[in-house]
C-alpha cells in the first residue's frame, strides 16, 4: 500500500485546485457558499445596515429641521428686540423732550421771575441815583455858591448873596 500511495502522490503534481477530478466538488461548495452567504448578507447583515442608514437619515433630518426651526426662532428673536430697542429708543427721546420742556419752562419761569427782579431793583437804583443825583446836585450848587462868596470876599467884593447865587445857577445850567 505504500507503494500504490507514494505513486499516486506522484501522479498528482501541483495545486490540488487544479485537478480536474475535483472541480464538481470545488464548484458544488463554492454555489453552497455563494448561497450563504448572499442569505447571510440579505435576511441579516443588509437590513440592518439599511436601518442604521435610515437613522441616521431621519435624525440629520430632524437635526436640519430643528435648526431651520431655532433659526427661524432666531429670527423672531432678533426682530422683536430690535423693535423693542426702537420703542425704547422713541420713548427715551418722548420722556427727553418732556424733560427739555420741562426744564425749559421752569427756566422760562425763572427768568421771568429775575426780569421782574431785575427790574424792580433797576427802577429802584434809578430813584436811588436820581437823589444822589439832585442831592449832589443840591450839594454841588451850595458848594459852589459857598466858593464863589468865598473867592469874591477873598478878592477884596462885597458878597452879595442872590447875586452869587444867580451866577451860580446860570453856570449850572449851561
Amino acid at each position: 500500500m505504500a507503494t500504490e500511495a507514494t505513486g499516486e502522490a506522484e501522479a498528482a503534481v501541483g495545486m490540488p485546485q487544479l485537478d480536474f477530478s475535483s472541480w464538481p466538488n470545488q464548484i458544488f461548495w463554492l454555489l453552497v457558499t455563494l448561497v450563504v452567504i448572499y442569505l447571510v448578507l440579505s435576511r441579516i447583515a443588509l437590513p440592518r445596515i439599511g436601518a442604521v442608514l435610515a437613522d441616521r437619515k431621519s435624525t440629520i433630518t430632524n437635526d436640519l429641521a430643528a435648526a431651520d426651526e431655532l433659526k427661524q426662532k432666531a429670527v423672531e428673536a432678533e426682530k422683536a428686540y430690535n423693535d423693542a430697542l426702537a420703542s425704547a429708543r422713541t420713548e427715551a427721546a418722548k420722556i427727553v423732550a418732556a424733560a427739555k420742556a420741562e426744564i425749559q419752562k421752569d427756566l422760562d419761569a425763572a427768568t421771568a421771575k429775575a426780569d421782574a427782579e431785575i427790574s424792580a431793583k433797576a427802577a429802584e437804583s434809578e430813584k436811588t441815583i436820581a437823589a444822589i443825583r439832585d442831592g449832589a446836585a443840591a450839594a454841588v450848587a451850595e458848594v459852589a455858591r459857598d466858593t464863589a462868596a468865598e473867592l469874591v470876599a477873598a478878592l477884596g467884593g462885597s458878597v452879595d448873596a442872590k447875586t452869587v447865587t444867580a451866577a451860580v445857577s446860570a453856570r449850572l445850567k449851561g
